[in-house]
C-alpha cells in the first residue's frame, strides 16, 4: 500500500516532491572513479529498494551521469519500468558532470542522458559542480536552452557557493525561469551551509536545498557507535576518515544518544529522527536524499516521513549538534 506523503514544491516550481527522495549513487555498479565508492548491487536488490521507497511515499530519485558513467541512470530507469512506475509516480533528477568539459557538452550530451533514462522525463537537471572549462554563466545559459527545447523541465545546481547560486538564479530569472535547487552536503554533523550564507540566500530567493549525505555516510544511524567493528567491513574510503575512528565516534556519541532517546518516544530509529530533523528544522526549504544499499535502509528512510518532531525537540537536537561540531555553542 502506497503511503500518501505530503508533497512540497521544489523551489518556486510546480514540481511537487516528497521531502525525502532516494539518492542513487550506490547504484553505480562499482564502476568509474566516483562509482567505486560503493560495491556492485544486485539488480533485484536495487529494484526492491526502489519499490520499497515508492511504496513508502517517496516520489523522486536523484541520480547523475558520473554515477558509474550512466549505470545508475540505466538501472534506475529499468527498475522503474519493471515495477510499473509511471513518470508521474517517479520523478527523476539527474546531473551533468562539468569536469574538463565546456558548457557546450550540456546540450551535446543530453540525448545520451535521455537514452540512459529510457526517455523518462528529466524533471530536474543539475550542474553537478561549478567547475568546468566554461563559466557558470555559459553553463546556465545552456541549461536554459534545454528547458526551452523541451529536453528538461527544471534547472538545479549542486555544490554551488552562495554567490554562484545567486548568480545562477539571476540568469534564470532574466530568462523567465527560476533556479529550483542547490544540492549540497548537509547533515547534523555538517552544517556549513548555515554559516557560509548558502542556506540564508536560498531561503531569501525561494531556492530549495537538497541535502546529500544527510546521515553522514551512515554515521547518524548509530550503528558504528554500537559496533565499531562494522567500519572494518565497510565499502569505500569511510574507514580512513577520522569521524569513523574511535576518537571521532566518541565525539559524536552525545548526539547519537539524544537521537536514540527521542526515537524511543516515537518508536523510531536514530536515523529516522536525524532525517526528520533535516527536512523539518528549516520549514520546507530542505529536502534530503539518503541512499540505501539494503531494503531495510529504504524502509528506515520512509519511516522518517511517518512522524513529526515538535519545536522543542528540533531545537534540542540543533543545540546538541552544534556542541558536537564545536561551533555556535
Amino acid at each position: 500500500m502506497k503511503n500518501n506523503i505530503m508533497k512540497r514544491p521544489l523551489g518556486q516550481t510546480d514540481l511537487l516532491l516528497s521531502p525525502l527522495g532516494l539518492g542513487t549513487w550506490q547504484f553505480s555498479k562499482g564502476t568509474g572513479v566516483v562509482g567505486k565508492f560503493w560495491g556492485s548491487l544486485d539488480d533485484q536488490l536495487t529494484e526492491d529498494i526502489i519499490k520499497t521507497s515508492l511504496d513508502g511515499g517517496i516520489n523522486w530519485f536523484d541520480t547523475a551521469e558520473v554515477y558509474g558513467g550512466g549505470e545508475s541512470e540505466k538501472i534506475l530507469a529499468k527498475a522503474l519500468t519493471n515495477i510499473g512506475a509511471s513518470a508521474q509516480d517517479a520523478k527523476i533528477a539527474t546531473k551533468w558532470w562539468p569536469m574538463f568539459r565546456t558548457a557546450a557538452s550540456i546540450t551535446k550530451t543530453i540525448d545520451i542522458r535521455k537514452e540512459a533514462l529510457d526517455n523518462r522525463p528529466i524533471d530536474l537537471y543539475q550542474i553537478h559542480q561549478p567547475y568546468s572549462l566554461s563559466s557558470v554563466d555559459k553553463q546556465i545559459k545552456a541549461m536554459i536552452e534545454l528547458v526551452k527545447n523541451g529536453h528538461i523541465k527544471h534547472v538545479g545546481v549542486s555544490n554551488f557557493s552562495a554567490a554562484a547560486m545567486v548568480n545562477s538564479h539571476r540568469i534564470l530569472t532574466e530568462n523567465g525561469l527560476t533556479l529550483a535547487s542547490n544540492q549540497v552536503k548537509y547533515s547534523l554533523l555538517d552544517r556549513r551551509i548555515e554559516e557560509n550564507g548558502t542556506l540564508d540566500r536560498a531561503k531569501d530567493l525561494g531556492i530549495s536545498i537538497i541535502a546529500y549525505s544527510p546521515l553522514e555516510q551512515g554515521l547518524l544511524t548509530g550503528k558504528f557507535h554500537d559496533n565499531p567493528a562494522l567500519i572494518r567491513d565497510a565499502k569505500g574510503p569511510r574507514k580512513l576518515q577520522r569521524k569513523f575512528k574511535e576518537a571521532g565516534l566518541a565525539e559524536s556519541k552525545p548526539l547519537i544518544s539524544l537521537l536514540d532517546a527521542i526515537g524511543e518516544k516515537y518508536n523510531v530509529s536514530a536515523s529516522q529522527v536525524a532525517l526528520n530533523w533535516t527536512i523539518q528544522y528549516h520549514g520546507e526549504t530542505v529536502f534530503a536524499i539518503p541512499g540505501a544499499t539494503k531494503v531495510h535502509h529504504a524502509q528506515d528512510n520512509v519511516g522518517a516521513l511517518t512522524f513529526k518532531l515538535d519545536a522543542s525537540e528540533l531545537e534540542e537536537i540543533s543545540r546538541t549538534s552544534w556542541k558536537v561540531i564545536g561551533k555556535k555553542y
